[in-house]
């Protein structure tokens, strides 16, 4: 019996190590549009989804046969909203707020499977946090954290093995604001930035 388990274990161990020769190691770039969208939870501030556009490398580390991939990506990111909060100037006159923008480095890392259904389309899916850093200081009437992360799932697919398409939604994790309209913000106000993604990466 033990040398039955013993010649298990080498044929494991063996079995894995081969797979780990055999793992594919591929560096692309990656770019995209995004739909971003504040949720707050006061009815008084509302706000409009705001399009922006990423772009940056990524690299995917794949196990064959398996069919599982865990990549990760380093992006420029621009997020942009508008609101319909008033703001009182100088003069105590009020003003529609400008709309908002920010800029951030993302770190998205995922855990994808593909499916090897078909030779020249591979779809896929994949989920995993994406941390964000913002950059730049804030000109906008609401003030915003400096470090946001989400949780991504999402959809795509693969041609020719190196081009892929990917559609994601970002649930945005942790409270993101600072300051209002130059108030700092109360344990009570939750915002979160909810957004969309649509990438096209093209892996060598």
């Amino acid at each position: 019996m033990k040398i039955f388990w013993k010649a298990l274990a080498v044929a494991l161990l063996t079995l894995v190590g081969t797979q780990a020769a055999n793992a594919q190691f591929r560096f692309g770039v990656k770019a995209g549009v995004n739909l971003n969208s504040l949720k707050l939870n006061k009815t008084a501030f509302s706000k409009d989804n705001g399009c922006g556009f990423t772009g940056g490398v990524m690299t995917e580390f794949t196990v064959p046969i398996v069919g599982i991939c865990v990549d990760a990506s380093l992006m420029y990111t621009h997020m942009s909203a508008t609101t319909d909060l008033m703001v009182m100037d100088d003069n105590n006159v009020a003003t529609p707020a400008e709309a908002s923008s920010k800029n951030f480095f993302n770190i998205p890392i995922n855990l994808k499977y593909r499916f090897g259904l078909v030779p020249v389309v591979k779809p896929f899916i994949f989920t995993g946090p994406d941390f964000a850093f913002k950059f730049g200081g804030d000109k906008d009437v609401f003030k915003t954290k400096t470090f946001q992360c989400a949780w991504n799932i999402g959809i795509g697919f693969e041609v020719f093995n190196h081009l892929q398409i990917a559609g994601s939604y970002g649930f945005g994790m942790n409270n993101i604001a600072k300051s209002l309209a130059g108030v700092n913000v109360t344990d009570d106000l939750k915002l979160k930035n909810n957004y969309w993604t649509i990438t096209a990466a093209y892996l060598f």
